[in-house]
């Protein structure tokens, strides 16, 4: 089957990769000239494990192409999916569908066969009527059905959750979108993925309130972190006593800075104005989005304790680790530490930062950070070590040599990577959440 993937970023060149690496003829079609000309050099536009051999592997095979051209990109595709991007627009936290739209338009106006058009992207409910309604008025002639497949890939994992999914879900309001949408996921049905059939509207609120709800989950430890630290009570152990519960789970039950990303901190923006628009408040929601904020700029000011306080903080230094909002991946999209970074800077505290994968994309969101060339030689000098991101790289640092670089011998894990005991035996000043 032929499979044309509109928007090369994250998902459509993950998703693309992927249906090719099943056996499908996928063709991935973005606007951006530079990065379609890097994508044929062999260049990722971002950072996923695996991700570049596996493009690779498949353009070698002749079953993976690149182009500009959506016309002919779309030409003889059975399933012609819509992976651009849908930023919070600002002002309101409502999907900005702009991009979703523009390529409905483009769509209908060069549609030469019967198709499926499916939204790939993270969409509001109703987008998926909004596109139809636009292929219809588009002048075009041929047999369309609109169908909702959203994705949930996990930066870093993504490769992994697409071949070995917990669910697919498609949202389909016809046979003929079922039919087609099952033969794009054959490959995962005969490896019994479960499939979950619905209409488009549930399909499009499944991924907003799937990802409100690990949301939630995030934040709820974390306001039984600051209980622990007020009780002394350890939130390692809380969060497995409640995790073993089958009800619970034990995921997104990791204390730290808050989420980041590109997903959770717009879709539960994007949920609440949905709700909004059809008078149905989200209240649990709206109070995960506040704390959440408010978390990240907490966690700042827990650094700044470390060095004493507000007043013995100015002029002193803290070398960052970790940039990015979660490991394994360059995303700094809504990272903690760039709120943490910012509370610092205003308390005048110099910053001196490594991380990575993240550092190019992070030096313009964070101007007033020195960027280093490995964890080292930003700890040298630093009066507090603060631990933001739980990169592999941090998690067997050489204390000894730590502390003879460090002008003071002070860590804040906001991670809880090391174990207390350990780092406070090698004479440290240790700090982490929701701990004693």
């Amino acid at each position: 089957m032929k499979i044309a993937m509109v928007g090369s970023g994250y998902v459509g060149l993950v998703s693309g990769a992927c249906f090719a690496d099943f056996g499908h003829d996928v063709v991935c079609i973005d606007k951006d000239q530079s990065k379609i000309d890097r994508l044929h050099e062999g260049v990722m536009p971002i950072y996923e494990p695996g991700l570049d051999a596996l493009v690779d592997a498949n353009v070698k095979a002749g079953r993976l192409s690149f182009t500009t051209d959506l016309a002919a990109g779309i030409k003889d595709a059975a399933a012609i999916f819509i992976a651009v991007g849908t930023p919070s627009r600002r002002g309101d936290g409502h999907a900005d569908l702009s991009f979703v739209y523009a390529v409905a338009q483009e769509v209908g106006e060069s549609l030469a066969n019967d198709a499926v058009v499916v939204t790939k992207s993270t969409v509001p409910v109703g987008t998926g009527d909004e596109v139809e309604r636009i292929i219809a008025e588009s002048g075009c002639k041929h047999r369309v059905a609109v169908v909702s497949n959203p994705e949930f890939l996990r930066e870093g994992a993504a490769i992994g959750d697409f071949k070995r999914p917990d669910r697919i879900v498609i949202g389909a309001e016809d046979d003929f979108g079922r039919e087609v949408m099952s033969e794009v996921y054959r490959p995962l049905f005969l490896n019994e993925s479960p499939i979950l059939f619905v209409n488009r509207r549930s399909s499009e609120l499944i991924k907003y309130a799937a990802n409100a709800f690990l949301a939630t989950k995030i934040t709820f430890i974390n306001e039984m972190a600051d209980l622990c630290e007020k009780v002394g009570a350890d939130v390692q152990d809380v969060s497995r006593g409640i995790g073993m519960d089958n009800r619970i789970g034990a995921k997104f039950l990791h204390a730290g800075p808050g989420y980041g990303g590109s997903c959770f901190p717009k879709d539960t923006l994007a949920l609440l104005k949905t709700a909004e628009d059809f008078d149905s408040p989200v209240r649990i929601v709206e109070a995960v989005v506040k704390v959440n904020d408010s978390r990240k700029r907490a966690m700042g000011r827990k650094v700044i304790e470390a060095l004493g306080g507000t007043e013995a903080a100015r002029g002193k230094r803290v070398a960052l680790l970790g940039l990015t909002f979660k490991p394994n991946t360059d995303d700094m999209r809504d990272s903690p530490a760039i709120a943490i970074a910012q509370a610092l800077s205003d308390a005048g505290v110099e910053i001196a930062a490594y991380d990575p994968e993240g550092m190019e994309l992070a030096k313009p969101l964070m101007p007033e950070v020195t960027m280093c060339s490995d964890p080292y030689a930003a700890i040298e000098g630093a009066d507090t070590i603060a631990i933001v991101t739980e990169w592999d790289a941090f998690r067997a640092l050489d204390l000894a040599r730590v502390k003879q670089l460090a002008k003071k011998p002070v860590m804040v894990d906001l991670r809880n990577i090391y174990r207390p005991e350990d780092v406070r035996a090698m004479g440290f000043a240790y700090t982490s959440i929701g701990r004693a």
